[in-house]
């Protein structure tokens, strides 16, 4: 008898341990963090698709933080095109979804909050996804702005579903 209260209360006390230990390991977590390279890349290939396309576009591209890692404007650009990049940026990173989407929440009325939020749910921006973690966001000021991201992100990253496919 006093043999299986002893395995008893070590049964108890091992499960409580790995359950402390379980919880410890869940506490934290590993992200990916897009590169200065990675995110200067993503512009030049931009802007090659840019080019290909016969447009001018500005560009900003933020971690997932929302810190901007790279901006440029092509020759061309009107003047307001990196603000106006970068708050599609802003936008697409804090709904984690291509702002063409967010337009169309906000135009149908399903969800006004980005309108009065001081977002900028306009088409142009998507977020930067690699194995299923949003990493950052690209926001480009052009009506094209999210196929000139998608070209962008598979020529840098490979082919990687987003949260717009």
């Amino acid at each position: 008898m006093r043999i299986r209260s002893c395995l008893l209360s070590l049964t108890a006390v091992l499960a409580v341990s790995f359950a402390v230990d379980a919880s410890a390991m869940q506490a934290t977590r590993t992200i990916k963090i897009i590169s200065t390279e990675g995110a200067r890349a993503m512009v030049d290939a931009c802007t090659e698709w840019a080019t290909q396309n016969k447009t001018s576009v500005a560009m900003a591209v933020l971690d997932w933080g929302g810190n901007l890692i790279e901006s440029h404007a092509m020759e061309g650009s009107a003047a307001n095109a990196i603000d106006t990049a970068l708050l599609k940026a802003k936008s697409a990173l804090r709904w984690r979804r291509a702002t063409s989407e967010t337009n169309k929440m906000v135009r149908t009325g399903q969800n006004l909050a980005p309108a009065f939020m001081g977002d900028c749910p306009q088409n142009g921006a998507l977020p930067i996804m690699l194995d299923g973690q949003v990493i950052g966001s690209m926001g480009v000021s052009s009506g094209d702005g999210e196929k000139c991201a998608q070209y962008a992100f598979d020529k840098v990253l490979g082919k990687q579903p987003t949260a717009s496919r």
